[in-house]
């Protein structure tokens, strides 16, 4: 599913790079609410909140890496606990990942979540929320593995075409 929704986001953020491009020239703020727009209709699709974001100045200058690193899935914001233990979320990003480092995160208020870091580096991240998923990194083929697995086993999303 993972898989499916970003080369869906990736292959309509290209047909739309003509204006995207002409946008940034013109107006970046525009450019970034139309990739914006973009997100949200290919979400819709898939039944989430799909958020393209661009978190450091100048990402959004690498065409190329649209739709293939820092995304958020908004899943299902009424969510706060997963539907597993938190630590075989961690078991298999390691299994999957590799070398990373795994911790709970925004624990207060009854919510839970995972955070996965990359190369000892807190801004190349995997945030693993009840609700939604945020991904801080680019989608490696080991990333899509983590990432299909989360949807299908901890956000409970079927593939359409299962």
């Amino acid at each position: 599913m993972f898989k499916t929704i970003t080369e869906d986001l990736q292959k309509t953020l290209k047909s739309n790079l003509p204006q995207i491009r002409f946008l940034l020239k013109k107006n970046p703020g525009m450019a970034y609410k139309e990739i914006g727009e973009i997100g949200k209709k290919v979400g819709k699709k898939y039944n989430i909140e799909l958020l393209v974001n661009f978190p450091h100045e100048g990402k959004i200058d690498n065409f190329e890496m649209y739709g293939k690193q820092d995304l958020s899935l908004i899943i299902d914001m009424e969510k706060k606990r997963f539907p597993m233990d938190r630590e075989i979320i961690k078991e298999k990003a390691l299994e999957i990942l590799g070398d990373i480092k795994t911790e709970d995160a925004y624990m207060y208020e009854d919510k839970e979540g995972v955070r996965i870091i990359f190369n000892g580096n807190i801004q190349d991240k995997i945030d693993i929320l009840p609700h939604s998923l945020h991904i801080w990194y680019e989608f490696t083929q080991p990333v899509i593995e983590f990432c299909e697995w989360l949807l299908e086993n901890v956000y409970l999303l079927k593939n359409s075409q299962d």
